[in-house]
């Protein structure tokens, strides 16, 4: 549990506030104590060990909630009201992402058709995996790619929580356009949690107050959502939010995603469910708003190592007045860090490049069929399905099948059938005279 700050008295009617509120504001620029604060936007429980000159925890923390008040935006999701604060250290940060996310850039412009298929495939499988994870799903990433890969059908809760995510992402990547409501907030629902959850309560909103957020070592209540009987109103009003940006209130993107993900979870409309729901309408909003870079990149495993900031920057946000802006922050973070992750991965993809040139000797061998020969040089106990080949490159059954067979017919690979009418393909007699 965080302990809560002490309160401070903020008499906004006062003229005394006023007078000094330029001052307030300015403050920033004269301690470095307060930038540092603000920077990183820090809660009382960080705050009370700081000293600057003769000021200690306390009057810095009042400074800070002064400040905080003054300059935030104040808004609404039906009677929850809430407010954020856009810092010059956030703004910063959402350039930074702007300018790298592509909003109103083609992808045909960074990547090429193949790399584009690989990276977003790759993509799409290590968000379905930790999304999971996040929730408790208990298996490796290598079993789990390897089910997503080959089509296998689920064999337990964790491996049907993976591939509702899975389909999940697919579907909010084909409805990426669409306006949301409350119907479409259930079929995510649905999406998130069929075959893990009673029939009864998959895409309908909870109907009663058993449900809390637990501390799971100490078993104390850490979050009560709204009433039930509230949840239709919110909810339409959660829908008019995601649909509406108007000019006289605009909030940045990446912003007002952010305070979509943290409301799912704060209302938590669902039995279950709501954090995968949470992350799968942050991703929709960002693609709606042209941030097409967001599908290559997996947010939830960087949430996954960063769980106990994640449940903090909740906690802080409500236990501080419903002030968004500790999750806005930790939202920023996870995005800078993922697209970090992704510029190694490409990184590395390009080495691999390198070492398919080797491949390219033998006649009339295609980028595909040059990869997959690659994955066995790398291991030689790899063998793949057209099933496969056809998820991996997200072509058709019969060019997979082409793909293959061609390997086949130079003995590069060999088919082993595994019944009548199935068949896995290995690593075949003269793989390794062409490519030692």
């Amino acid at each position: 549990m965080i302990e809560k700050a002490p309160k401070t008295d903020l008499k906004m009617n006062d003229p005394e506030t006023y007078t000094d509120s330029f001052a307030i504001s300015q403050v920033h620029l004269i301690l470095p104590v307060i930038k540092k604060i603000e920077n990183e936007y820090l809660y009382w429980d960080k705050v009370k060990y700081l000293k600057e000159n003769k000021w200690n925890g306390v009057k810095l923390w009042e400074i800070t909630k002064y400040k905080r008040v003054l300059q935030s935006s104040i808004s609404w999701i039906s009677r929850i009201q809430y407010s954020y604060n856009v810092t010059t250290n956030l703004q910063q940060k959402l350039h930074y992402l702007d300018h790298n996310f592509g909003a109103g850039l083609q992808k045909e412009q960074l990547l090429s058709e193949l790399d584009k298929q690989q990276y977003l495939n790759n993509a799409l499988m290590e968000e379905s995996i930790f999304s999971s994870m996040i929730e408790g799903a208990t298996t490796t990433r290598v079993k789990a790619k390897d089910m997503l890969r080959k089509n296998k059908s689920p064999k337990n809760k964790s491996e049907q929580m993976i591939l509702n995510n899975y389909e999940t992402i697919q579907y909010i990547s084909d409805h990426k356009t669409d306006d949301i409501s409350v119907q479409k907030l259930y079929e995510i629902h649905h999406l998130v949690t069929k075959n893990t959850l009673e029939e009864q309560k998959v895409g309908v909103f909870r109907n009663n107050n058993e449900i809390h957020v637990m501390n799971e070592i100490t078993g104390e209540i850490v979050h009560t959502p709204p009433d039930f009987k509230l949840l239709t109103r919110l909810m339409e009003s959660f829908c008019d939010f995601f649909n509406n940006n108007p000019k006289d209130s605009f909030i940045h993107p990446i912003v007002k995603a952010s305070i979509l993900h943290f409301f799912i979870g704060y209302i938590h409309p669902f039995v279950d469910g709501n954090g995968r729901t949470a992350r799968a309408i942050f991703y929709w909003y960002l693609l709606k708003e042209g941030y097409w870079l967001v599908e290559y990149l997996s947010i939830s495993r960087v949430i996954m190592k960063t769980k106990v900031q994640y449940e903090k920057a909740y906690i802080y946000t409500e236990i501080d007045d419903m002030d968004v802006t500790y999750f806005i922050h930790y939202q920023i973070k996870v995005l800078t860090q993922a697209f970090e992750d992704l510029k190694k991965y490409v990184s590395k993809k390009k080495k691999e490049e390198d070492k398919l040139s080797i491949f390219y000797r033998e006649s009339n061998i295609n980028e595909r069929q040059a990869q997959l020969l690659f994955w066995i040089k790398e291991n030689e106990n790899r063998y793949f399905s057209v099933k496969e080949i056809e998820n991996i490159f997200s072509i058709t059954n019969q060019t997979a099948r082409t793909d293959l067979e061609n390997l086949v017919e130079k003995q590069i690979l060999k088919k082993v059938y595994i019944n009548k009418k199935a068949a896995n393909y290995w690593k075949g007699d003269l793989f390794d005279k062409k490519f030692s």
